[in-house]
């Protein structure tokens, strides 16, 4: 027979299990975020893949246009690709820097057929494909010691602060123009101490151009380390624009500076490089008359097409589609489109 208060002692048996396993799932879930086992069930990054004593000062003999890739990934999308032979295109007097993350500085290495992306680019003349190595770069500034305290597993948006950081980190050592790899370059590139409206309020990081060293690019170093908010999206970049911008001139209402200088900076309105805003994104990817484009981007240096809005649709460049997407690859890289586009169509 079963003794009496045998169910109260079977449910303190089965509540001291539930207690027990719920212990052994905690301690599983810790170990495995310590293990590769963790990183392919979630995205995980890393700080270096490779030795990170890259001489960037005998790469960067003059000023260019630079873009900056910081995942790992050697296998760079159409647009990105886009992106770098337009502006090689439109820009021939300068050269054009494509920092990648992922790169181990040796392009033999790169010659297989899967990194059809990588033999567009270095087939283009005047554009770089160059390691990133954030360590090295961010050396003897404010961002020194945010990366060495930072943990990229913990970061929400590690690959955007890490290019937020890495931008403002070249432009200060070196000079030059700062592009998205989402940004197609229609016109030249001719700035000098330079940013963009995003809308009337908002100021963006998307496309930068300064000379090196400038108090600008510092007081954006300092702020990004002060103030960092990894988690809050845009906070490291059209935020951090937005309030060192402010204290820049100084107004809360920069809005009354469009294509104006506030102390030897160009604040650019967004016809120049955002005229469609990141809430109209999917315009770039409909059907366009060909008068229409000439009169819209009349005044457009490089249009910015927002892909981070594109993450879950992941609309394509299709050949023959007529959109304003193909429009541009035909006419301003029209490699990347011949190589990238058409013959995967």
């Amino acid at each position: 027979m079963f003794e009496e208060g045998f169910p109260l002692k079977a449910m303190k048996r089965l509540q001291k299990g539930f207690l027990a396993a719920l212990v052994l799932v905690v301690v599983i879930i810790y170990f495995l975020h310590r293990t590769s086992l963790y990183c392919y069930l979630r995205t995980c990054y890393t700080k270096e893949n490779f030795p990170s004593d890259f001489d960037y000062s005998s790469l960067m003999k003059a000023p260019g246009i630079m873009f900056v890739e910081t995942t790992e990934t050697m296998e760079p999308s159409a647009l990105a690709v886009c992106s770098v032979e337009s502006a090689a295109r439109r820009n021939p007097d300068k050269h054009v820097y494509y920092f990648m993350k992922g790169f181990n500085g040796n392009l033999s290495h790169y010659s297989h057929s899967r990194y059809e992306a990588i033999r567009v680019l270095s087939s283009l003349k005047k554009v770089i494909i160059a390691p990133l190595r954030p360590k090295t770069l961010f050396q003897n500034t404010p961002l020194s010691a945010w990366y060495q305290q930072v943990n990229p597993d913990w970061e929400v948006y590690w690959i955007h602060v890490l290019s937020d950081a890495c931008r403002i980190a070249l432009l200060w050592k070196y000079g030059g123009i700062y592009l998205d790899t989402d940004i197609i370059s229609l016109k030249p590139l001719d700035f000098r101490n330079f940013l963009c409206a995003e809308g009337y309020m908002t100021a963006n990081g998307a496309a930068l151009g300064f000379e090196e060293h400038h108090d600008f690019i510092w007081e954006c170093m300092e702020e990004y380390v002060t103030n960092y908010k990894g988690g809050t999206w845009g906070h490291q970049g059209p935020g951090l624009m937005s309030r060192v911008l402010k204290r820049w001139c100084p107004s809360n209402n920069l809005g009354q500076f469009f294509d104006m200088e506030c102390k030897g900076i160009s604040y650019l309105s967004p016809k120049y490089f955002y005229p469609i805003s990141y809430t109209n994104w999917e315009s770039y990817f409909e059907r366009w008359e060909k008068s229409d484009i000439e009169y819209f981007f009349s005044e457009t240096n490089g249009a910015h097409v927002w892909n981070f809005k594109n993450v879950a649709q992941r609309k394509q460049v299709i050949a023959g589609s007529g959109t304003l997407m193909e429009h541009f690859f035909l006419t301003y890289c029209p490699t990347t489109y011949r190589v990238l586009v058409k013959r995967v169509s």
